[in-house]
Parts: C-alpha cells; structure tokens; sequence
C-alpha cells in the first residue's frame, strides 16, 4: 500500500513541475516573439542595411534568435505528444534542459540585438559598455545567482 502512495505522490509531484515549467514558457515566449520580429523587420529596413554593413554580415544574433524558439515550444509539442503515456518524470526533465538552452539562447540574442541597436544609435564606446553590462546582467540573473542558489541548498 505504501508504495501505492508514494507512486500517486510522485505523479502529483510530474504533473505539478509540468504546470509550472508549461506556465514559466509562456512568460518567455511574447518576449522571444516580440524580438523575433524585429530580427524580421530589421532585415527589411533599408536604412539599417545601408548603414550597417558589418552588422548585416553577422550571424551571431540571428543565429541565437532561430536557437532559442524550438526549445520553447518543444515542451507544448512533448507534452501533447507524450499525453496519457505516463512518462512525465522524462518530460519534465527534458523540457526543463530545454527550456535552460532556450534562455541562455534568448540571453545571448537579447545582448547582441542591443549591440547592434546601441552601436546604430550612439556607437563608439557606449555600445561596449552597454552591451557588457547587459551580458553581465543576464548572466547574473539569469544563470549565476539561481546556479549559487542551487548550490547552497
């Protein structure tokens, strides 16, 4: 009977981190849809192609734009897929790793849009130091503060 329990509690236990990973997603996805179009419109500004001939060569930012949307929405996609087939402790799992590379993806691409952004408007030195405070604010955030957290508990 014990083990009975204990298999209906970690079940509850799955199917609560679901939620709440499924709902933590959909926080980050208006923020990923949001500058994935303006990676599309930017590319379509005349004015920035001109001016930006470095910038419009560069692949890093679109790179991590493209990266972070499937590990987003993998999730969504599992979790409807793997529906009724008991195998959230998998799902959960997975989703989570997912859902970390999509938000170390989302950080990078969110850094290098405010490079290119900062260096159009302002450049010079601004666009350095603006760009590194941002990195080291997502870092910090993002990935450094929870990790130590984690590593405390």
């Amino acid at each position: 009977m014990a083990d009975e329990g204990d298999g209906k509690e970690d079940k509850n236990r799955h199917d609560r981190e679901l939620i709440e990973l499924l709902n933590e997603l959909r926080v980050a996805l208006p923020g990923v849809q949001v500058l994935f179009a303006f990676l599309l419109t930017v590319a379509f500004s005349q004015r920035f192609v001109d001016t930006l001939q470095t910038r419009r060569r560069s692949t890093t930012w679109p790179s991590c734009a493209r990266l972070q949307p499937p590990r987003f929405i993998a999730p969504s996609a599992f979790h409807r897929i793997q529906f009724r087939e008991g195998d959230k402790e998998w799902l959960v799992r997975f989703s989570n790793h997912l859902a970390v590379a999509g938000l170390f993806f989302l950080a990078c691409a969110l850094c290098c849009v405010l490079y290119v952004i900062s260096d159009f408007v302002f450049g010079g030195p601004i666009t350095l130091v603006s760009t590194l405070g941002s990195v080291i604010l997502f870092s910090l955030l993002w990935f450094v503060l929870p990790l130590l957290r984690r590593a405390r508990s």
